[in-house]
């Protein structure tokens, strides 16, 4: 670049034979004296060395020389200033080129070097020439470094040391050595051409934002150094990082045109700094809705607290993604769970609340509870410590009154529980790996549709995805992988979770689990579980299993279909709710489970794929559907498909409703369920009353509470052999175990019937 090309910039000064009125002897402002006239300046017309020179003889301390003219100063462009100068006479002088720096007001801009390297004249005769370099930058080889605010210089050269010797000047020279200091790519502007200074305490905020306004397309180079900015800037071009950037963690770069993680990691010269800046600049950016990864694996050696990274908000609410890339977690202790004891009291009345908390200032937020009568999943959602309570994400089934409890803070890759609210906030094809030695993501205590798209939730140490509160409202979960760290662990020593909701319209798709104890607890109603496959086993002979799908809302409203649910079954309680026997209500209700594929090998007979069990007494089923599905054990069969779990209670069958089993196939398993089923009876021997059995086909082991028909496969006979066209009637819930049907007849008979008989009404 040169100015006096590209601009026609004028910046020699004219030659001295054209007058000394353009000469100061002072700072070479308007009225400042001139050499026109002075006894001790004149005009040489011929001499040897220079032509037409100026003689000057010292008679001042500092005896100046200014061009009154004013040389331009501009941003990013570099004068060097030449004077060539020899003794005649008298003392020997020293010399230095000098300037006066004014600024847009015409006033001096004062605190700036305005003066150049020393030389002193050592013979007569010998010609000698100086020179310096006048900039607004403060770069290596500028002299004098005058920064933004001059505008303009009065240019010319200084005589000190002793008085009384005599010079001559040859005409001075200035010219534009910009292209000295630039590189190959003249499409950059550096900000140290606008006075940054990489010496990581100046404040440069104002000179990077004085380079990106002179951009105008062009990149803004950040070269070596280390540059402070001190507060909030916003670069619209694009800037190319070779030095680093410290902020305060308040302050927020915004980089506009290369908004992306490599970007911030170039810029702070730091992964996991980089990616917690640029976290802040994308809750903080109207300009993008996402960040790039740019299929970069960012390194984190710590938890990430994502709230404290963005101090300026609290909540937030507009759709903003993380997308395409790696997150790694480095071993080290910061990843190691916080334990902590405390006793504490429950009361059913304020279900989520425990209170006379002991030590309740070092039990973290976010923190599972465990305890008696305290259900899986159950999260510290906020703390007052003033009062000594805890809030928790749900109820305990039966914890009533004083006792021990245990917290354990899991420690996250990604936390967002600082949070107070988080919705559309979601992140696409990133792996989260955890490498065994952490979780990966807390979500905040409140917010909506939080959402993970073909992600990856690899190896975590504890949990996939918790919800401590209700943030995960209307969670979408599409396409991820979810990769155990507990794969050589047999299935009872298993502890990790891949995820957890506590609130409604959880939307769970296409997602592959391997090997957690459980994949997914869903504490809400109205979800849609489809497409996903999931599996638990192991290679212990008999083994048992957990379950792979746990529902805990007895009133569900869920759908659970099209899955490929292997080695492990889907279980249905009431444990989050605080007073969990049944005193009204619908009970367990409201659950379609169709079109999956459930598949078992080398398990203990017992094992079923769908478990009910009720937290407290009478409750029963009101409103199931289970049809479409493929049940297949292999290497043994088992009892049956599905069961009840009475470690704390049965159902009661003598009230249950709408249950709809059919369309099923079953593989080795002993007895396929059916409702309606149809029972063909054979009664050998005429007898008026036939007995019909239901030999354990019925849902659940239920009872035989209706029948829809009855049948006659042929004609009924009397022991004689007469036909007879009168029909039965019908007592249900017959036997010990309320299973069977009799049908009664008006005489003694005997022939073949269909009973097409339900266990609901």
């Amino acid at each position: 670049m040169n100015k006096v090309i590209t601009d026609g910039l004028q910046l020699m000064p004219p030659p001295f034979e054209e007058g000394l009125d353009q000469w100061s002897s002072g700072d070479g402002t308007p009225g400042s004296d001139t050499y026109d006239g002075a006894v001790n300046a004149a005009f040489v017309a011929a001499d040897a060395d220079f032509g037409g020179c100026l003689e000057l003889q010292k008679v001042e301390a500092t005896q100046k020389l200014r061009y009154m003219g004013n040389t331009p100063i501009l941003p990013g462009c570099y004068l060097q200033v030449k004077a060539r100068i020899k003794a005649i006479s008298g003392a020997l002088p020293t010399v230095r080129i000098a300037g006066w720096a004014g600024d847009g007001g015409n006033s001096h801009v004062s605190g700036v070097v305005e003066v150049g390297s020393s030389t002193t004249l050592s013979s007569y005769g010998q010609v000698v020439e100086v020179t310096a370099i006048v900039g607004t930058g403060s770069r290596s080889g500028v002299d004098m470094p005058w920064g933004l605010q001059a505008e303009y210089g009065h240019l010319g050269l200084d005589l000190i040391g002793p008085n009384g010797g005599i010079v001559r000047i040859d005409d001075i020279e200035i010219i534009d050595i910009t292209s000295a200091f630039l590189r190959d790519m003249i499409s950059l502007v550096d900000v140290t051409d606008f006075g940054a200074v990489g010496d990581g305490s100046q404040d440069n905020t104002d000179a990077f934002e004085a380079a990106d306004a002179a951009a105008d397309g062009r990149r803004i180079l950040v070269p070596a150094g280390d540059f402070r900015i001190a507060s909030t800037v916003s670069l619209n071009s694009e800037v190319v990082f070779e030095g680093t950037l410290s902020m305060p963690t308040a302050a927020i770069l915004l980089l506009r045109r290369n908004f992306d993680f490599p970007s911030y990691a170039a810029a702070f010269g730091d992964e996991e700094l980089g990616f917690k800046k640029a976290f802040q600049a994308l809750l903080n950016n109207v300009d993008h809705e996402s960040l790039d990864l740019r299929g970069r694996m960012v390194s984190i050696t710590e938890p990430i607290d994502m709230q404290a990274a963005v101090p300026n908000r609290n909540s937030f609410a507009t759709r903003r993604v993380i997308r395409n890339g790696q997150l790694s977690a480095v071993g080290g202790s910061a990843w190691d769970t916080d334990v902590v004891h405390s006793q504490a009291t429950y009361s059913s009345g304020d279900a989520r609340t425990l209170t006379n908390v002991a030590n309740v200032a070092n039990i973290p937020v976010g923190a599972l509870v465990e305890g008696s009568g305290v259900g899986r999943e159950v999260y510290v959602r906020e703390k007052n410590t003033g009062a000594g309570e805890l809030t928790l994400s749900k109820p305990l089934y039966d914890a009533v009154g004083t006792q021990n409890f245990t917290f354990r803070d899991f420690k996250y890759m990604l936390d967002f529980s600082g949070f107070s609210q988080l919705s559309k906030f979601g992140m696409t094809e990133v792996e989260v790996q955890c490498n065994s030695h952490c979780s990966a993501i807390r979500l905040a205590p409140a917010g909506t549709v939080f959402s993970l798209d073909h992600c990856f939730i690899s190896r975590p140490k504890d949990r996939g995805i918790s919800s401590i509160g209700n943030g995960c409202q209307g969670i979408l979960v599409d396409h991820c992988q979810f990769l155990s760290s507990e794969e050589a662990v047999d299935v009872p020593s298993r502890s990790s979770v891949a995820l957890n909701v506590n609130a409604n319209d959880a939307k769970l798709r296409n997602n592959r689990a391997t090997k957690f104890r459980h994949f997914a607890l869903l504490a809400g109603g109205n979800n849609t579980v489809t497409g996903n496959h999931f599996f638990q086993g192991d290679e212990v002979s008999n083994g048992v299993r957990t379950a792979g799908l746990v529902l805990t809302e007895n009133y569900n409203a869920s759908t659970v279909s099209d899955n490929y649910i292997d080695n492990c079954f889907v279980e249905w309680t009431n444990e989050h709710d605080p007073t969990p026997d049944n005193t009204g209500g619908f009970s367990f209700s409201a659950l379609s489970i169709t079109d999956n594929v459930f598949l078992s090998g080398d398990v203990a007979p017992w094992f079923s794929y769908i478990v009910v069990k009720p937290y407290g007494a009478d409750h029963y089923l009101n409103g199931i559907t289970v049809s479409g599905n493929k049940f297949r054990s292999i290497n043994g069969s088992i009892d049956r498909a599905e069961r009840v779990d009475t470690s704390f209670a049965d159902l009661d069958f003598s009230r249950t409703r709408m249950v709809f089993f059919e369309g099923n196939t079953y593989h080795n398993i002993d007895h396929g369920a059916a409702s309606p089923l149809r029972v063909e009876h054979v009664q050998g021997s005429a007898a008026s009353t036939w007995t019909v059995d239901t030999d354990l086909q019925l849902p659940f082991e239920g009872r035989a509470r209706n029948v829809d028909a009855v049948t006659a496969l042929g004609p009924i006979r009397t022991g004689g052999g007469s036909s007879r066209y009168a029909m039965p009637y019908v007592q249900v819930e017959q036997g010990g175990n309320r299973d069977q049907i009799r049908l009664n007849w008006e005489e003694a008979v005997r022939g073949e019937v269909q009973v097409i008989v339900r266990v609901d009404r």
